[in-house]
């Protein structure tokens, strides 16, 4: 088993096969979306034929929707599992949130959450898609001033209840709908239906993945991440590889690999977020060049599927390094038609 080769296929970094940022995030179950204007690099590394205006189109259309979900952070999913994601991840979610409340010293009275919920959703009402300075407009007609920290901790509640998720796409600023207007409704799975689901997107796209992995990435309980496995039933099987247990489904992307690719991948993007030891694709001695102990990531190149460097993408000169090989002056201008390629779409 190569699975480098695996990963880069499944998680559609090597011959994607999609079309449309929402057959992608469709395909992914879900897409860190913690950097706002890299989220639409992420989205577009898995696209045939990337386009700023289609992303753009479908984010406000609502078949995506950016929110608050898996381990309290911000993902990208699409529409029609939108409604079921909230019912199975936002319990665990609302957990944590209040965990970090607690930590923060941070209590929000029912009576206030109920109140300020209600400007929230007036304010929404009102404007179809509201960026977190008109909520504070609205509050202050009203007499109700809070900093921001206690703001974003009642955004983000109204956002797990499925009341407030992201509004229309704007250069630098997340806006916020109801979620009622901007997702139409779909059928309710059962729970075991959603775990099943889910499990399956996940392992689909990020194979080969460990139960480890499963449990990091989801923010489930063990128990519920063991039963989502063992839904799916003979379409799952285990390999081992460097004596761990790796789950691939039978429909897993083999081939396609090619060699000597160079790949420009953004800050909490998938292919190091979606698992819990990354040491397959990252030298552990190089772990500081792509993330540090509070959760902060950053921007890395990728060459094979290794990570092998940096590069920073909102400079106004394009900046890279490398810190895993000594490469040529040939890679380094590939690397710069890569970054041109992607940026010019």
């Amino acid at each position: 088993m190569n699975p480098i080769a695996i990963r880069l296929l499944n998680q559609q970094l090597i011959a994607p096969q999609f079309t449309t940022p929402t057959e992608v995030v469709s395909y992914m179950g879900a897409l860190q979306a913690q950097e706002y204007r890299m989220m639409r690099w992420a989205v577009a590394m898995r696209t045939r034929k990337p386009s700023h205006k289609t992303f753009k189109q479908a984010f406000d259309e609502g078949q995506i929707i950016r929110l608050h979900l898996m381990r309290g952070t911000w993902q990208l999913v699409c529409a029609e599992d939108y409604w079921s994601m909230i019912d199975l991840f936002a319990p665990k979610a609302i957990s944590v949130t209040k965990g970090w409340m607690n930590s923060n010293k941070i209590s929000i009275p029912d009576d206030e959450l109920m109140r300020v919920r209600d400007i929230l959703i007036q304010s929404a009402t009102d404007k179809r898609s509201v960026t977190k300075e008109d909520f504070i407009l609205a509050l202050a007609e009203r007499n109700l001033q809070m900093d921001d920290h206690r703001l974003s901790y009642h955004i983000r509640m109204a956002e797990l209840s499925g009341v407030l998720c992201s509004g229309d796409l704007l250069p630098m600023k997340a806006t916020y709908a109801l979620a009622a207007d901007k997702v139409k409704s779909s059928v309710k799975m059962e729970r075991d239906e959603a775990l099943a689901h889910f499990t399956r997107k996940y392992f689909q796209s990020r194979q080969p993945a460990t139960l480890e992995d499963f449990v990091w990435w989801s923010g489930l309980n063990v128990s519920d991440c063991r039963r989502g496995i063992e839904l799916l039933g003979h379409t799952i099987h285990v390999e081992k590889w460097q004596d761990r247990k790796f789950y691939l489904t039978d429909d897993c992307r083999t081939r396609g690999f090619r060699k000597g690719k160079f790949l420009l991948i953004p800050p909490y993007d998938e292919y190091l977020i979606s698992y819990k030891s990354r040491d397959i694709v990252l030298p552990p001695e190089h772990r500081h060049h792509a993330h540090n102990n509070s959760g902060i990531f950053q921007p890395v190149i990728a060459y094979n599927g290794k990570i092998c460097g940096n590069w920073a993408p909102f400079k106004e000169d394009f900046q890279m390094s490398f810190f895993e090989e000594c490469f040529e002056q040939e890679d380094a201008e590939e690397v710069w038609l890569s970054y041109k390629s992607y940026r010019n779409r």
